[in-house]
């Protein structure tokens, strides 16, 4: 049932398919990703399914969003031969892994899971009352079981599901699992710095707020994005004294800048010794330091959109044979291998 080689301890994670990049899923995971890949045994998922949940209405985007979600992860530095990057969707046992999870958990657990009644809170312009909607936490924890996944990498906010993954485990385990085995492991989270990463108009960077500084965003439209970034709201005139601490371009800063440049705005703005535009266009400096060899590589891709869909689909191919295993310990837990067995006086007879 469990596997007993001396593998790496496995990392599982994906993102929905919702088109070109920006900095906060840079800073927020894919720079995670790329130091992962070389400690762990790392399977990486476009959640094709999972963008169904809330984007259920119109789907004529879906492929389009993850070949330039795809282009934007191996530009910053996925290895597909080193980490398994593929689609869930082209691994279907995920969606029986799914369905059999579906049947133990409790309704409770779900409802429980702080994101749904925000979501359903928040989000007034789609309808999420719908079961996929509900059970998408279900839907996370079979992606996580099917690689018998043993850190998921999450900030502190995602650990919740995390934890019901740990719990639909600990379930199964006790209805299905041998006397001295468990099928699977129970997922911890490895917990990943998040820093907070705001957008031009100070809010936390989105997409969906127009705010967002995109990974493929030339040089130009970085330093026009940037110019329109609201500074401290105190620092009226240019002689005005700033305070940094309050500034989303300094948060920026800490995050992107090398010391000398940090040190040198810091002590700017308190003194009133550098303007706001100055300052900006410091930041943008070390952006397009950073995105420029990114986008180099991008374009690569780019160009050659074949070699990345062959490259889902080698990924896919890999990690249905690790599903197609845990699908069979699975069946075979839950007395659902259905192979024909002969009677014992039959078997007998045929002696």
């Amino acid at each position: 049932m469990p596997e007993k080689n001396n593998r790496k301890p496995r990392v599982l994670s994906g993102m929905r398919p919702t088109g070109k990049l920006h900095l906060g899923h840079l800073v927020g995971a894919l720079d995670n990703w790329v130091r992962l890949q070389k400690q762990y045994e790392c399977y990486f998922f476009v959640a094709d399914w999972h963008a169904l949940t809330s984007d259920y209405a119109d789907t004529t985007r879906i492929k389009a969003n993850i070949m330039e979600m795809v282009f934007d992860w191996l530009a910053t530095g996925l290895d597909p031969e080193v980490a398994t990057v593929f689609i869930q969707s082209h691994v279907p046992a995920h969606a029986e892994l799914h369905l059999l999870l579906s049947m133990i958990t409790p309704l409770g657990w779900l409802e429980r899971v702080p994101t749904y009644k925000e979501q359903r809170e928040n989000i007034k312009e789609k309808d999420l009352g719908t079961y996929g909607f509900l059970g998408y936490p279900v839907l996370q924890s079979a992606d996580i079981m099917m690689y018998k996944g043993n850190y998921v990498p999450v900030g502190e906010d995602q650990v919740p599901h995390v934890e019901i993954t740990r719990e639909i485990a600990r379930r199964f385990n006790m209805f299905y699992s041998g006397r001295h085995e468990s099928v699977f492991p129970e997922p911890q989270p490895l917990l990943t710095p998040m820093p907070k990463l705001p957008g031009t108009d100070g809010r936390k960077m989105s997409k969906s707020y127009d705010n967002a500084v995109l990974l493929s965003d030339p040089e130009p439209v970085v330093r026009q994005k940037l110019k329109t970034m609201v500074t401290d709201p105190a620092r009226v005139r240019r002689s005005d004294p700033g305070n940094p601490n309050v500034c989303p371009v300094f948060s920026l800063h800490k995050i992107f800048s090398e010391p000398p440049t940090i040190e040198k705005v810091e002590i700017g703005c308190t003194t009133a010794g550098i303007g706001c535009i100055e300052c900006k266009s410091w930041a943008a400096d070390a952006l397009v330091q950073i995105l420029n060899p990114l986008q180099e590589r991008r374009r690569k891709y780019e160009e050659n959109p074949r070699l990345v869909w062959d490259i889902l689909e080698a990924g896919s191919a890999r990690a249905r044979k690790i599903a197609d295993n845990t699908m069979d310990d699975v069946r075979e837990a839950m007395n659902l291998s259905h192979d024909y067995e002969p009677p014992r006086n039959e078997a007998s007879a045929a002696k």
